[in-house]
């Protein structure tokens, strides 16, 4: 009985350690969830500002009478892709899910498609696809982070995609949803087709000033491109990590319910042999003093 109980005691104390280590991973992922979305909020009125840019340049480009061939992203056969996904575990099906989504997206493109993975997970399950090569990046852990991975991100495609300018630039992520925790999100960033210059250009100025592009309209316009695939890219990476934490949330949540239930089931336990043993230990001493009064 005292082994079983000890037992217990052990028992008892480990479970307890392991919920104070699950309730420390519950409130950091809460706070990355905060940082993380506060991000894409922030993000919000500059995004707003490169479009206005857009819009106006591309008015004035069509203005100039400046073919669509001239302009930046026309298009090309060859197909690239980024995948953000995760390096840590406790996450459930977020990698499967992604990798999922983009592997079926990208099989119904022409030809082998270039492959970038953000996270060690996420790259293991494409390596098995039928792509021209899959490079890997490492997860950003805070908001700041993000700005430098975005920036080699671009280098890297720019690179690769130097003998084909116009090349196809898929992005795939998770996004936080109110009903769910995430759901898979695809998006063509490139090229600039005339349906999306179409509707930049609609995008009415906010003021009764018209705005001017000063200098060339072309490259202008092609700097403000790159500022909306940073902008592109920054908000899938923040939104594909809140929505890693807010899965880690919920399985750290889960694990504290089924903590909870095993410490009640191995308080229980012990108090009821705790009980027992005492009654035992009482018993043995009115028959001693029974035994010694006959």
């Amino acid at each position: 009985m005292s082994q079983s109980i000890a037992l217990l005691k052990r028992q008892i104390g480990g479970a307890t350690d392991l919920q104070s280590v699950v309730r420390t991973m519950k409130a950091m992922a809460a706070s990355n969830i905060t940082q993380y979305e506060n991000s894409v909020r922030a993000l919000f009125d500059y995004s707003r500002t490169v479009e206005l840019g857009l819009g106006v340049c591309i008015r004035a480009a069509k203005a100039a009478g400046v073919s669509s061939a001239a302009l930046p992203n026309t298009g090309s056969d060859k197909a690239a892709a980024i995948v953000f996904g995760t390096d840590q575990g406790l996450v459930g099906q977020f990698n499967t899910i992604i990798a999922d989504e983009a592997l079926q997206t990208l099989a119904d493109l022409p030809g082998k498609p270039i492959l970038w993975a953000v996270g060690e997970r996420v790259h293991s399950r494409l390596n098995d696809a039928d792509a021209d090569s899959v490079g890997r990046f490492n997860v950003p852990n805070t908001v700041r982070a993000i700005a430098p991975l975005v920036g080699q991100i671009l280098i890297e495609y720019e690179a690769r995609t130097r003998q084909n300018p116009g090349t196809q630039l898929y992005l795939f992520h998770n996004r936080p949803t109110t009903g769910s925790l995430y759901e898979p999100v695809s998006q063509r960033l490139l090229p600039l087709d005339n349906a999306w210059r179409r509707q930049r250009s609609e995008i009415a100025w906010p003021t009764k000033s018209p705005p001017e592009v000063l200098g060339n309209d072309i490259q202008t316009m092609r700097k403000l491109t790159g500022e909306y695939l940073f902008v592109s890219l920054f908000r899938a990476c923040a939104e594909s990590l809140a929505s890693e934490n807010a899965s880690r949330l919920d399985a750290m949540q889960r694990a504290d319910k089924n903590i909870d239930e095993l410490l009640s089931t191995l308080n229980s336990t012990y108090h009821r042999q705790r009980q027992s043993s005492i009654d035992e230990e009482l018993f043995d001493v009115v028959s001693g003093f029974e035994a010694l009064g006959n």
